[in-house]
């Protein structure tokens, strides 16, 4: 898979404060690409410099191994966290009027809002202005004007923000079928079982660098903690007598003779060494291993980092002293 956008060595600086330290991400073509992060942690800078809002100190970004210049923002689409409609004018003539500032023709753009304003159900909304809108019904009209080009970037900042349930399982549907379609997203969000759901690859910034990059599945299975689920029929007593110093009991349910157990398994325990240990006292019907959820990962990568950078400010100023 080739990649579409690259970030390397990004280095921004406001007024003493360094937004971005070295920061380097790839984001391979036809992807959703997760961009993590705390607050305050350097995500939206690095949005608005891919969105050549503004520019790095030093470092460089490739469009498809090009540099990035002005010719690259008719194939981007971007949906800020803050949103940025005209309240008093009409949306139909908004939407067509922001098509032709990505470059449609206004026969072309006046077809594909008519088309994106049936498949979102507000074709009766052509007249309405922004501000009669709710904040949910604003922001599918901010989603629709961010693809309506189709670009093969798109760069969403939360956009599942002010969405009821129904609404923001639309959107996720959207973003996967313009993935299948050919386009590449990044997708800024906290809400983790969004990224666990759409994203294939993310990077995690904290504290102005990247802490962590890859695959979702291969990330979560890095931080497996080589716990199982177990179901079973049978003794309780006589399963964990049989597992012996193999593996640890973390927690039972018993639901009439059916029992489910997580266990870890210890030293250098196999999953079928245990389960060869365990049949002979029980009737094993699942078996399953529990891997970390991105949430997890989130809460401990971004802890042992914070952790890591204490430690070294203290051993720095213990040896200043």
């Amino acid at each position: 898979m080739s990649n579409l956008l690259t970030a390397k060595n990004i280095i921004k600086r406001y007024s003493g404060h360094t937004a971005l330290d070295d920061v380097s991400i790839t984001v391979p073509e036809g992807c959703v690409y997760g961009l993590l992060g705390p607050n305050g942690a350097g995500k939206t800078t690095l949005i608005r410099i891919i969105n050549q809002i503004t520019g790095p100190d030093s470092g460089h970004v490739l469009f498809e191994d090009r540099l990035l210049d002005a010719e690259h923002v008719r194939q981007i689409g971007y949906l800020p966290e803050e949103r940025g409609l005209y309240r008093k004018m009409p949306i139909g003539e908004q939407a067509i009027y922001l098509a032709r500032l990505k470059g449609l023709s206004a026969t072309e753009a006046k077809k594909r809002v008519r088309e994106w304003f049936e498949r979102f159900g507000i074709e009766g909304w052509w007249k309405k202005k922004v501000e009669e809108l709710s904040k949910g019904m604003q922001q599918k009209v901010q989603f629709i004007v961010t693809v309506l080009h189709e670009p093969r970037l798109l760069i969403l900042d939360e956009p599942f923000s002010g969405f009821d349930p129904i609404n923001a399982q639309l959107i996720r549907d959207e973003l996967l079928r313009l993935r299948e379609r050919g386009a590449t997203i990044i997708l800024s969000t906290h809400n983790m079982g969004s990224v666990e759901e759409l994203c294939d690859h993310i990077a995690l910034i904290n504290k102005s660098k990247n802490i962590l990059e890859g695959r979702v599945k291969d990330i979560r299975r890095s931080y497996s903690m080589n716990l199982w689920d177990i179901s079973f029929r049978g003794n309780l007593m006589g399963f964990t007598n049989a597992m012996w110093t193999g593996a640890e009991l973390i927690s039972q349910t018993e639901d009439e003779d059916h029992r489910q157990v997580r266990i870890k398994l210890l030293g250098n325990t196999s999953p079928n060494q245990l389960l060869q240990a365990v049949m002979s006292t029980a009737e094993i019907t699942g078996f399953q291993e529990v891997l970390p959820t991105m949430n997890d990962v989130f809460i401990r990568k971004v802890n042992e980092t914070n952790g890591m950078q204490a430690d070294a400010a203290g051993t720095k100023s213990n040896y200043t002293e």
